[in-house]
């Protein structure tokens, strides 16, 4: 407890020496620079995934757009899960090496292993290629949209699974990003 009262004070402190050392819009998760701000057009921060994002609608994937995607990215990768599943944290859409100077995804990508842009679909837990909306056994569920920078393109076949792609991402991330969305049935 006293050294993460002890970090957060010096990081303060640090902050308010040198104002200018960090990006301004940048947020910090988990000790993470979070420089990549995701948006969408459906849906805010914290709000609810309309029905046709969803299992319970057209169980399309939402419209995404995104900025501060660094310079020297080769690649971008996009994960969406659900950590309140009832058996753990539920992977619903895995998408690789879009190009990094792609800035938005349209509703409605097509559940195909590579869609136009070149991007790559991972499997989620459906065990199905592309997006798998919002589906909860019951309760409000969080589902976070997370983009990261990559400084190189993922060698890998389509159909990998999240933890394959995290595994290939560790050392390579320039920056993250995450939009969260709610849903319950």
């Amino acid at each position: 407890m006293y050294k993460r009262v002890l970090c957060i004070l010096v990081s303060f402190i640090f902050l308010c020496l040198f104002p200018g050392s960090d990006d301004v819009q940048s947020k910090v998760k988990g000790g993470k620079k979070m420089a990549i701000t995701i948006t969408s057009a459906a849906f805010t921060e914290g709000s609810i995934i309309p029905r046709e994002y969803t299992c319970d609608g057209e169980d399309i994937s939402p419209p995404l757009a995104w900025a501060g995607i660094p310079e020297n990215a080769k690649s971008l990768a996009l994960i969406c899960d659900d950590p309140d599943a009832p058996m753990g944290t539920w992977v619903h859409w895995v998408l690789f090496n879009i190009p990094a100077h792609i800035m938005e995804l349209s509703a409605k990508i097509p559940s195909e292993k590579i869609i136009q842009n070149g991007a790559k679909h991972g499997i989620n837990d459906f065990r199905k290629i592309g997006y798998g909306g919002p589906c909860p056994p019951g309760g409000t569920h969080r589902y976070y949209f997370k983009l990261y920078a990559l400084d190189t393109e993922i060698n890998a076949e389509a159909g990998i699974t999240n933890i394959e792609l995290l595994k290939k991402m560790e050392g390579h991330i320039l920056a993250e990003g995450q939009l969260m969305g709610r849903y319950s049935r």
